[in-house]
């Protein structure tokens, strides 16, 4: 027997990080205020309130990370800090008044389509209904933990980096780094100074850009905070240079021949030994995988202290990892920077859509969405940052608005014309995929030769968008009702005085 639901409202917004406030910011300026939050944590910030590693920053230039009304002038350095970017996500709320929308420590258990609204299940044991579910659980949320042999035997500390062990002295230890991507890249030189012995486990090496990482003069910043149309056009110029790198994604030989001639450069000037240079140089395009950036990375792991091991973990005793090679590593911490579960995300096996199965069992491990934002058989259910929008050249919160703006004309629609439910045609998602998988051909990402968390367990690219962010703008513009089944409300129910 089900149980009331506790409330209803119009929108249910699932996850407090950058997508679901910008959504939030979104539903005030059309003068909606009948919704709610849902953010399992206990607080907002999404990733950047996950990770608070050592040296966590935006690797995105700071005056792009951001929302375009929301600019802020005051980014201390070119490559914002995450202590910072949850500040400036703080302020901005507040400013916007969205507090009281919040709903804290409130995990969706189960999201049901009950035939005109979803039903929604916390793990707070409360259910309310919703007109329109939007997700913003984004895809780096939950953190992918590989599955050892012998993990559950092993004596000492494990954490991941997006659950950073903050009371955990790493001082004087044998530390294990599980994982060469971009979290490690970023406190691998923070942390390796203080331990004893580091052991880096490199199942691929990455591709490494120099990266100055500036400080912003405070004279710079006055500037800036009194000159809007300055910010706006220093924020614009930086959005069109990084807009041309797209195009080394999609054509891999101008990727050899530009980029990736700069990266060797930089390891034959900061590691000094051939031999662990010799580990370092990837063996697949640029950009097959994430492309990293730093200037103290490569100085980090030459340093006396550092083993670069090589392959992967084989299993794990009390006090030892051991890996592919049959070495044994004794060590007292591992840490684990080995992503997230961005092609099966845990918040699709919740879903449930019309016909009674999950947004995973529909997707079957490839997940697939019209414009990267609706799911057909899944009516009045909105993405952002959903499948094919993440980018490897600019920042995705340019595409997050670009998906903002959409779901706004969508629901404004559903608003004039009293429908019911939205969900996409079959036909429109096949042909958006059909694009979308046309402009991944020959790009880096399915043929630049390596195996990468862009890929999901069919091979298929359904993590990235092959274009620039400028094409899809263009591509939400304008809402299109005919990509689009909808429906009316069922006519109320009018009781005989004998049913009555």
């Amino acid at each position: 027997m089900q149980t009331q639901p506790d409330q209803h409202f119009e929108v249910a917004i699932i996850g407090a990080g950058f997508s679901g406030l910008g959504m939030a910011m979104a539903l005030k300026q059309d003068g909606i205020d009948d919704f709610v939050i849902l953010e399992r944590a206990a607080d907002l910030g999404g990733t950047w309130r996950d990770n608070s590693y050592p040296g966590c920053a935006c690797d995105i230039p700071s005056v792009l990370y951001s929302w375009s009304d929301e600019q802020n002038p005051e980014w201390s350095r070119l490559f914002a800090p995450q202590p910072e970017i949850l500040e400036c996500m703080k302020a901005v709320v507040a400013r916007h008044e969205i507090d009281g929308h919040l709903r804290f420590d409130t995990e969706v258990q189960s999201a049901d389509w009950e035939g005109e609204r979803w039903r929604i299940e916390t793990s707070h044991g409360t259910t309310l209904t919703a007109d329109v579910v939007v997700s913003g659980a984004g895809a780096l949320a939950d953190p992918k933990i590989p599955d050892l042999p012998g993990l559950d035997r092993f004596k000492g500390t494990v954490f991941h980096s997006s659950r950073w062990n903050h009371g955990h002295d790493l001082n004087d230890k044998n530390v294990a780094v599980v994982g060469t991507g971009a979290s490690a890249i970023q406190f691998v030189p923070r942390i390796q100074p203080d331990v004893k012995r580091l052991h880096l486990f490199q199942r691929t090496p990455p591709w490494v850009l120099p990266r100055a990482e500036p400080e912003i003069p405070s004279r710079w910043r006055r500037t800036l905070s009194k000159h809007p149309r300055l910010m706006h056009a220093t924020r614009y110029a930086m959005f069109s240079l990084l807009e041309m790198f797209h195009f080394a994604f999609r054509h891999p030989a101008l990727m050899r021949l530009t980029t990736e001639r700069r990266a060797r450069r930089l390891i034959q000037r900061q590691v000094p030994d051939p031999e662990l240079q010799a580990k370092l140089i990837p063996d697949y395009r640029m950009g097959c995988k994430r492309v990293l950036g730093s200037d103290r990375w490569y100085p980090a792991i030459s340093a006396p202290n550092v083993d670069v091991i090589t392959g992967g973990v084989d299993h794990l005793t009390e006090h030892v990892i051991v890996d592919e090679h049959g070495v044994e590593h004794e060590v007292d911490t591992i840490i684990f920077g080995t992503g997230f579960e961005a092609t099966d995300p845990p918040i699709a096996h919740r879903i449930r859509g019309r016909d009674g199965n999950t947004l995973a069992e529909s997707w079957r491990g490839s997940p697939k969405a019209h414009l990267g934002v609706s799911v057909q058989g899944f009516p009045n259910l909105f993405f952002l940052l959903g499948p094919n929008t993440g980018l490897g050249h600019n920042s995705v919160l340019l595409m997050v608005e670009a998906q903002t703006a959409y779901i706004r004309q969508a629901l404004a629609y559903r608003r004039r014309h009293d429908l019911a439910t939205i969900e996409p045609h079959p036909e429109a998602v096949k042909r958006f995929l059909a694009e979308v998988d046309e402009g991944t051909k020959g790009s880096v990402w399915t043929a630049g030769g390596c195996s990468s968390w862009y890929l999901d367990k069919t091979g298929r690219n359904s993590t990235l968008w092959p274009w620039s962010v400028r094409a899809y703008r263009r591509r939400l513009a304008r809402f299109d009702p005919a990509e689009h089944h909808m429906t009316q409300p069922r006519p109320a129910r009018v009781l005989t005085p004998a049913q009555a």
